[in-house]
């Protein structure tokens, strides 16, 4: 098939879009198909792309050009007001189906989902609706306490509004996160007061509001869903700190371990949290749950992620590797899954 591999963009998380949108596309091509990488932000001269692509196309070459454009965003965004890049949306229709590997703002929350919608653009993962509830905390929070996920006491806040521990009936230890935010970008833990205002004005730097939540100490798990059914958990073990952004993608710094240590109940238990977690936003084919357990045992689903990364440090592909799919047919069954919706 030809397909369009989407990456880039203009939020925080552009350099692991374009990680994740590289593999995608080596591993695409790989399997036989026509697939090209594509920033989305800055698109591409060349409309004819697939005809061309078939045999001499270079992947590594492609994300070097498109890598070297991020210096580039801020000073293309004070000169135009549309977000997609040159020739995006006409190569995408061409294309027979677009692999997401979008992360952030204008990729994961349900706007490009909308927009290919109307333009009847088939694409991988969730569609618009579940996309932009899930990038929001805050709404996720919500429906996580409508439909009885278990997840953590928070407060959400907005840029003006009183922050004081007090009166929001909330104390130390706490993670302040902005509510629209991904890779743990403008999420800070606090333990001590005297950080917790500087904690609360960085986050505000990237959203107008944000969620103040209670600290579970404990351990930390993901759970990837595809179509409808958990994937083997994966526990992760930072060597240093929590789950940043530098733990999450520098080699080495985490120890993932899949299937985790839990015994058979625990598993399920688990595993039937993320579905649900996943089915109360109204993800479909391919998202990933984060949830932490305390030392007695309860369990807390911090969030769902509708575009889980493809990276070579990321959680869905150790998972799927678990049961025995490796990197190229995982993606391959994305894009299988993804057809189907639209049958």
């Amino acid at each position: 098939m030809d397909i369009v591999v989407l990456c880039g963009g203009n939020s925080t998380e552009r350099e692991v879009s374009i990680s994740s949108g590289y593999n995608v596309c080596q591993a695409l091509r790989e399997k036989n198909h026509n697939a090209i990488l594509m920033d989305v932000f800055f698109g591409m001269d060349n409309c004819d792309i697939f005809e061309t692509s078939k045999n001499t196309y270079d992947v590594t070459k492609e994300k070097d050009y498109i890598k070297s454009l991020s210096t580039k965003v801020k000073e293309t965004e004070g000169k135009r007001k549309s977000f997609f890049g040159n020739n995006v949306i006409e190569i995408c229709k061409k294309a027979d189906i677009v692999f997401l590997a979008l992360h952030g703002k204008n990729g994961e929350d349900g706007k490009c989902q909308a927009a290919f919608d109307l333009y009847g653009i088939k694409y991988t993962g969730s569609g618009h609706l579940a996309s932009a509830m899930g990038m929001d905390k805050a709404v996720t929070k919500q429906i996580f306490m409508s439909k009885g996920v278990p997840t953590a006491k928070s407060v959400w806040v907005k840029k003006g509004e009183d922050t004081d521990l007090n009166p929001l009936n909330m104390s130390l230890p706490l993670v302040v996160k902005a509510c629209n935010g991904g890779s743990s970008v403008g999420v800070v833990l606090v333990k001590d007061e005297k950080d917790y205002q500087n904690a609360v004005e960085e986050c505000f730097k990237y959203d107008n509001e944000i969620l103040i939540e209670d600290f579970i100490e404990g351990r930390e798990f993901s759970i990837g869903v595809l179509n409808g059914k958990a994937l083997p958990i994966v526990e992760i073990i930072p060597r240093e700190g929590w789950y940043d952004y530098e733990n999450k993608y520098k080699d080495g710094a985490t120890t993932h371990v899949c299937p985790a240590n839990l015994g058979d109940e625990l598993t399920e238990k688990m595993q039937q949290v993320a579905v649900d977690a996943c089915d109360a936003i109204g993800c479909s084919l391919c998202s990933r749950a984060d949830v932490m357990m305390d030392k007695a045992g309860n369990m807390f689903c911090l969030e769902v992620n509708t575009l889980p990364g493809m990276t070579s440090t990321s959680l869905i592909p150790d998972e799927a590797r678990a049961i025995g799919v490796d990197y190229p047919s995982l993606c391959n069954k994305i894009v299988e899954l993804s057809l189907n919706k639209y049958k």
